[in-house]
């Protein structure tokens, strides 16, 4: 039996017709009859997380696994304000989270009554479409409920995909169940179609001598990863990717991180391009940023209708789909290539030399991250703390069978845990996460839920502070550094983990941490396991620096 509240029975069919069958929910009393009613159609997946903040990551998880609408379901007041971190990051990430809340009913809003704010509006930053719907008592009612959910679920559903918010006022009586099935509802179809590919844009591509392609963070796609490796493979342009790109190692510019710290002022416009290209979201390093910034391009063509103008050279916005153009692009005859000839022997160099470096590094962050990458095992889906650990990675090789994923779209510290296990709970493979332990410590309540994977692994580098900052320049000049800023601890993480039943192991030295990785890693073990690993926090900072250093000298 379902609710006998109209807009529910509403919300609830047009949810079915476009496609979003996973709903994470929140417990509460206001949102009862959307609990009740979502947990007993067999057509709907249910999660119950109940920490709302942590449900909403536990969401985007699921929509980074499942490439699919998942919905989120809260009770009335500040429950909803806990959502608006990880509907932020959906926003950016471009991830099509639906955001249902329940709501006291509107004459109540400011009259001192229990658990009612405006929850009108109240994620409007970072949405596609905000809804309120009305309570239904005539006709009218119905249609105007049926037009609002339909235009919620088209801006959620659309090719340019991102968070939706659904408020929903409920009187009372709340728990009348009374209704045997959900009546069809009229669902609005959205027909979209990308303009073809110009031609105009193709041929200017093939006059330029040096020609880059930027690729920002992106979900796998095996159409996307042809396309680049096509271009690629012609010798004539310049491909920068990071490992959040999920882009085949070879199509790249190896460490470009490391060859740009080798550049010199006067070689830094020998390096930078004269048409750029840029697709998907974020990339991590901010050299690179600063080098575009200051040898601007005279052509940056962006894929997408949104003025994203991160390197300040914006001229072309192309609405077309992605991997089309690059094969089209791919197709005009080569050019010159001595341009990608210059990154890929500074590239071979700067490995060569950054090789030696860490031949005779002492046990810090930098040999851990190395023992972690050189050891790690093909085919799982890896996950990275947004601040170091993504940062870390990007200096060392991956496998092209390892997918990578990072809460980048906002990079804050909240909801790395609960993130990673949303995804893990539908990943049939193994899933690692490398963490921070003050990002984990932040959102422990990850690991509060009933479907943490057997297959989950977690690395917490524990280096009793926010090492990030130690790394960049500004933070390391404060007197407040260690009281305020990196704020220093010795907390550890061991008994969080055992108090969610999750296997722990810890490692303080390299021989620990190569032994205990390797039970980590060990397929044969069907358990969630964490991996502790304590750095030495100063030296970390001390051998980072100087793995730079040497690298300018080369």
């Amino acid at each position: 039996m379902y609710s006998n509240k109209k807009s529910i029975q509403q919300l609830l069919a047009l949810m079915l017709e476009h496609g979003v069958t996973n709903v994470v929910l929140s417990p509460g009393s206001r949102n009862a009859p959307l609990i009740h009613t979502f947990s007993q159609h067999p057509q709907l997946t249910c999660y119950t997380i109940v920490d709302e903040r942590s449900a909403a990551y536990f969401a985007l998880g699921l929509i980074l696994k499942t490439q699919k609408p998942v919905a989120v379901c809260c009770t009335s007041g500040t429950a909803l304000l806990n959502y608006s971190s990880a509907t932020a990051e959906a926003y950016y990430q471009k991830l099509p989270l639906m955001v249902i809340s329940a709501d006291r009913p509107a004459h109540w809003v400011g009259q001192a009554d229990g658990q009612t704010i405006n929850q009108k509006n109240v994620l409007a930053n970072f949405v596609k479409r905000s809804v309120t719907l009305p309570e239904i008592h005539s006709a009218e009612d119905l249609w105007l409920c049926n037009r609002l959910v339909n235009e919620a679920l088209v801006a959620l559903t659309r090719i340019d995909a991102g968070p939706v918010h659904v408020n929903i006022p409920l009187s009372e009586p709340l728990y009348e169940f009374t209704e045997e099935v959900i009546p069809l509802a009229r669902k609005i179809r959205l027909v979209e179609g990308k303009a073809d590919v110009p031609t105009a844009y193709v041929e200017e591509w093939g006059t330029f001598t040096k020609k880059m392609v930027v690729v920002g963070q992106l979900l796998p796609s095996e159409e996307m990863a042809g396309a680049i490796e096509k271009l690629s493979r012609r010798g004539d342009t310049v491909i920068i990717a990071e490992h959040t790109a999920n882009l085949p190692s070879a199509v790249s510019v190896r460490q470009f991180e490391q060859v740009l710290v080798s550049l010199s002022e006067a070689e830094k416009a020998q390096f930078a391009p004269d048409i750029l290209l840029t697709i998907g979201g974020h990339i991590v390093s901010k050299r690179f940023k600063q080098l575009i910034r200051k040898c601007q391009p005279s052509k940056h063509w962006r894929i997408g209708c949104d003025v994203v103008d991160t390197y300040q050279s914006l001229t072309d916005l192309l609405d077309v789909d992605a991997p089309s153009f690059v094969n089209e692009i791919a197709k005009v005859e080569v050019g010159a290539t001595e341009y990608q000839d210059i990154w890929t022997n500074r590239s071979e160099r700067i490995q060569s030399a950054g090789a030696e470096y860490l031949k005779s590094i002492p046990y810090c962050d930098l040999l851990v991250y190395k023992t972690i990458f050189e050891r790690m095992p093909s085919g799982i889906s890896l996950h990275l703390g947004n601040s170091t650990p993504v940062r870390y990675a990007q200096l060392f090789a991956l496998s092209n069978d390892i997918d990578v994923y990072s809460n980048r779209g906002t990079s804050g510290i909240d909801g790395v845990v609960s993130t990673f296990a949303g995804f893990a709970s539908k990943n049939d493979k193994m899933s690692l996460l490398v963490v921070g332990e003050l990002s984990f410590l932040y959102d422990s309540n990850g690991l509060w839920n009933r479907y943490l994977s057997p297959k989950a692994r977690i690395i917490v580098i524990n280096n009793a502070g926010g090492g990030i900052f130690r790394l960049i320049d500004g933070p390391s000049r404060s007197e407040a550094l260690e009281q305020h800023i990196e704020y220093r601890h010795g907390q550890s993480v061991e008994n969080i983990a055992r108090a969610f039943w999750v296997e722990y192991l810890s490692a303080s030295n390299e021989k620990e941490l190569e032994n205990s990785f390797a039970t980590l890693m060990d397929q044969n073990i069907n358990k969630p396991m964490l991996l502790e690993v304590f750095t030495p926090s100063e030296l970390n900072s001390e051998v980072y620096k100087g793995y730079f250093e040497y690298l300018k000298t080369k």
